[in-house]
């Protein structure tokens, strides 16, 4: 099965205007580990003391998902993770020429140097360790593979491939992927971002290629346009790549509903997997498959993720879907009204920009009886 690590406490939290206390870390770590991911990338050590407590309290939690920092390339990073007590580390390096003249003046040596440095220091420390490959997508392959060399020479358990503004398809991923883990060098994990809208088929498109392993978090909170959603791609494993997955419905809206409280953003009615309509079918052609056969026209249950199928009566609504809802008042209803009725129906919700409700479709049903 493909690893998920979420860094919802990390780059989730990146996100502009978001900033979680630590209550809400708590809870938001409690219900990703109940909703099965397996590794939680939980804060940044070197913030300061209050983020060094918040994740001392995440540890202590003592949840079956394995717990890291995300630390940069540097010795007193790595010494401010170690005095929290964490087993696991992420640390990172830019990869990409534009942020090696940022971030180390143009010097690649004195990244490798830096790299052998640190990764052997929390190498002798025992920890897990994940090379974070920071703009591996604009990145020089040749370079990549260096470090990747550097990084298992010097004890590296894995290497994190960071789509970091988002600019890969999903065809050049597969492509670069492969060719990466063709050298078996260590296993990689995708990090991706939405910029374009293609963070979850990124990530899922390195996982065909040979990567172990996926960055997420919840509703895909993250820097810019968010990165690769928990939810969406968790439900992608079970139901697309056939993963044995346990999803609780109440469990995961919870968690979804936690985060976007916390981050104070209002969820789409239409988001995938959590949008409060995507389970609401309108169409007379959908709406009428769908009595017929509860998987007409959906891709998995809607108790699966605690939601309900449901037939509003709006501007593209059949008779199906008005002789349902009458149906379920005791009323059976006449074909002749109900041809009738229709574009009353479509001329009423057309106007109002709002679907009809249910006692307003029997007022009008009995209102056309007696006429």
């Amino acid at each position: 099965m493909a690893l998920i690590n979420d860094t919802t406490l990390r780059d989730g939290e990146q996100a502009p205007y978001v900033a979680f206390n630590t209550q809400e870390k708590l809870r938001i770590a409690t219900l990703l580990d109940a909703c099965g991911a397996d590794e939680l990338e939980i804060g940044i050590a070197a913030m300061g003391v209050k983020e060094r407590e918040d994740i001392k309290e995440l540890l202590a939690l003592g949840l079956n998902a394995r717990m890291m920092t995300w630390n940069r390339m540097k010795m007193e990073d790595l010494d401010a993770s170690l005095s929290c007590g964490v087993k696991a580390v992420d640390l990172s390096i830019p990869i990409s020429d534009i942020l090696i003249d940022v971030k180390f003046g143009g010097s690649k040596l004195k990244v490798l140097h830096e790299l052998e440095q640190v990764v052997s220091a929390a190498s002798r420390e025992g920890l897990f360790i994940c090379i974070g490959g920071e703009d591996s997508s604009r990145g020089n392959p040749a370079f990549i593979r260096e470090v990747m060399e550097l990084s298992r020479e010097c004890g590296a358990s894995r290497f994190r491939y960071c789509d970091t503004i988002g600019i890969m398809t999903p065809t050049q991923t597969y492509t670069v992927i492969k060719s990466l883990c063709d050298l078996n060098l260590l296993p990689i994990e995708m990090h991706t971002h939405n910029d374009f809208g293609l963070a979850n088929a990124n990530a899922l498109s390195g996982i065909d290629a040979g990567a172990t392993g996926l960055n997420t978090t919840v509703i895909g909170l993250g820097e810019r346009a968010g990165n690769a959603s928990f939810e969406q791609i968790l439900m992608a494993l079970k139901h697309l790549y056939g993963e044995s997955r346990s999803i609780d419905p109440i469990l995961l809206r919870d968690l979804v509903q936690s985060v976007a409280s916390a981050a104070n953003i209002n969820l789409a009615s239409n988001a995938p997997i959590v949008g409060e309509r995507i389970f609401a079918h309108e169409s007379g052609i959908h709406a009428d498959g769908m009595m017929k056969d509860s998987h007409a026209y959906e891709p998995y249950e809607a108790s699966e993720v605690g939601l309900e199928s449901s037939y509003p009566i709006g501007k593209h609504s059949g008779s199906a879907t008005i002789r349902y809802h009458l149906a379920r008042m005791g009323i059976s209803a006449d074909n002749s009204i109900l041809g009738d009725l229709l574009p009353k129906i479509r001329e009423i919700v057309t106007s109002r920009k709002r679907v009809l409700e249910i006692a307003e479709l029997k007022s009008l049903y009995q209102d056309a009886v007696c006429i």
